[in-house]
């Protein structure tokens, strides 16, 4: 008998490597000259959200670009940013919040199911919650698939990371 073999698709991020870069982003906040004495801050809410708060939205960009510099840096994808809208502050200061982007929502997971189906493969792709499980007979289909989420990644909003291959 034939035993089967899956791996399962999610978006998430490493934590710690978000701390670490949010610390960098503060730390160069202290050293930049442009941005020395505006009163810049970066707040890490946990799990949920990114706030820069700052005198002015050129500053404002420039810290986001710092932000994303470090990220990139780190191996963490921009993708898991969602930019909210700008907002006045207390003291004449602009804020912008980013929320982090984790799990995969029915939407996008319907989506990946719908394009796996499209390669004819014999594999089968079944929701859990925030990932999706694919599994099939040959580990060559399932690397097929892999190949295919990776060239297809600029499709969807969020990284996509494959685990618990066997």
């Amino acid at each position: 008998m034939a035993k089967d073999c899956s791996f399962d698709i999610v978006s998430e991020f490493d934590k710690q490597e978000l701390v670490n870069a949010v610390d960098q982003v503060k730390r160069e906040l202290t050293t930049r000259f442009d941005l020395k004495g505006s009163n810049s801050d970066v707040i890490l809410d946990t799990d949920k959200s990114i706030t820069i708060t700052t005198n002015d939205e050129m500053k404002l960009k420039n810290i986001l670009d710092i932000l994303q510099s470090k990220m990139i840096k780190r191996g963490l994808s921009i993708k898991i940013l969602d930019a909210q809208q700008v907002e006045n502050a207390l003291g004449g200061n602009v804020r912008q919040v980013f929320n982090l982007k984790k799990g995969l929502t029915q939407e996008l997971a319907k989506k990946i199911v719908a394009d796996i189906k499209n390669t004819k493969l014999k594999v089968q792709a079944s929701i859990q919650g925030e990932q999706v499980r694919v599994s099939g007979k040959d580990k060559d289909d399932l690397q097929a698939v892999i190949k295919m989420l990776r060239e297809k990644e600029d499709n969807y909003e969020i990284p996509l990371q494959f685990q618990n291959y066997r």
